[in-house]
């Protein structure tokens, strides 16, 4: 049986809220696990390996949070009042939550804690390059996204699948393309990295942005859903295999680099998206589980935004001091962050003023 192409979705997709929630669990396990994946201490051994899977095999976490992003924000219905009152809608939270995280991470976390000195240059850097903390560069790239959204949505409201499905795979195709070249000059010994700053965060989300709305209802059955579930699982398993010997991989690091801007990253995110909607497409929760995974994808934002916190103040604790060097400490520290910024996140968003940065 080929892809079925159904008409309206339903009022609430559950399977966008099952990969939201387990791709923010994979954005924890990607900053827990990469302080042993970094160290060279235990390279090569078991639990590097563990960890390098742990970590890499999450890559495609942020280009799928973009694209459910997609699925959603470019809806017709939502901008059928024009772009002021989308805006007025969706903007606020969002800046109100880059500034609130950012002096947070940048004078408590940053300074305070951490004890990094702040000079005027560094905190120039830090604003105007879109990254007040390693995370945060995705409240400018979500913002970027969102105001560009009204002209992406006017464009593609009255074309159909295929001008929806057209559009998105030219612009991912550019931006992998681009991707590939600026990585095949680092192999080439010319470096030529792409810079990113502050207001131009989004820019190379864009395809991926515009892949979750063109992709948002195809699902898949039978033997092409066991294909895409194959393909899916190869190009996730090519960057951890591709990672974990590097630099014997030269040439494959060169033109399919370990990124979200390469092309089997991209496969494997693609892949994700639409064999997970796929498997649940039939799926119908529970009132209870409904709640449940209503309360869990809603929380998924914030913690986003404040497990990084929790993760530096944890690692000051005994025995998390350890996890760089230890699989099963990481993997413990892993646990103990997500639940507790679960738990952080449901506190704050009963509490009114808290609510808005989460």
């Amino acid at each position: 049986m080929t892809a079925v192409q159904t008409g309206a979705p339903p009022a609430r997709q559950w399977s966008l809220d099952v990969i939201r929630v387990v791709a923010v669990i994979g954005v924890v396990a990607i900053h827990v696990f990469a302080e042993m994946v970094a160290n060279p201490v235990v390279r090569g051994t078991r639990g590097w390996w563990a960890a390098v899977v742990a970590d890499i095999g999450f890559v495609w976490v942020v280009p799928v949070f973009v694209m459910i992003s997609g699925a959603l924000v470019l809806a017709p219905r939502l901008h059928e009042s024009g772009p002021a009152d989308f805006f007025r809608r969706r903007l606020p939270r969002l800046v109100i939550a880059l500034l609130f995280w950012a002096t947070f991470y940048v004078v408590i976390v940053r300074t305070i804690f951490s004890g990094v000195p702040l000079t005027r240059l560094a905190l120039a850097d830090l604003m105007l390059g879109g990254k007040p903390y390693t995370h945060l560069y995705f409240l400018w790239l979500i913002i970027g996204l969102y105001a560009l959204a009204p002209v992406l949505a006017a464009f593609l409201r009255d074309g159909g699948r295929r001008r929806a499905l057209t559009f998105a795979g030219v612009v991912l195709s550019a931006t992998v393309l681009t991707g590939m070249s600026s990585s095949i000059f680092d192999g080439m010994g010319e470096s030529r990295p792409l810079t990113l700053l502050a207001l131009t965060q989004w820019l190379p989300y864009v395809g991926y942005f515009l892949a979750g709305w063109a992709l948002r209802n195809v699902f898949l059955k039978g033997v092409p859903l066991v294909a895409g579930i194959l393909a899916t699982g190869i190009a996730l398993a090519a960057p951890i295999l591709q990672y974990g010997l590097r630099p014997t991989l030269s040439v494959l690091d060169a033109i399919a680099p370990v990124s979200y801007f390469g092309p089997i990253v991209a496969v494997a995110s693609l892949g994700i998206f639409v064999c997970g909607n796929s498997l649940l497409a039939e799926w119908t929760p529970g009132p209870r589980t409904r709640r449940v995974l209503r309360e869990l994808s809603d929380s998924a934002f914030g913690v986003f935004l404040v497990h990084f916190a929790i993760m530096v103040v944890l690692r000051t604790i005994e025995p998390f001091t350890a996890a760089g060097a230890s699989f099963l400490l990481s993997a413990a520290e892993w646990g103990v962050v997500v639940l507790l910024s679960f738990g952080l996140v449901f506190l704050f968003r009963r509490v009114p003023g808290l609510r808005r940065v989460v």
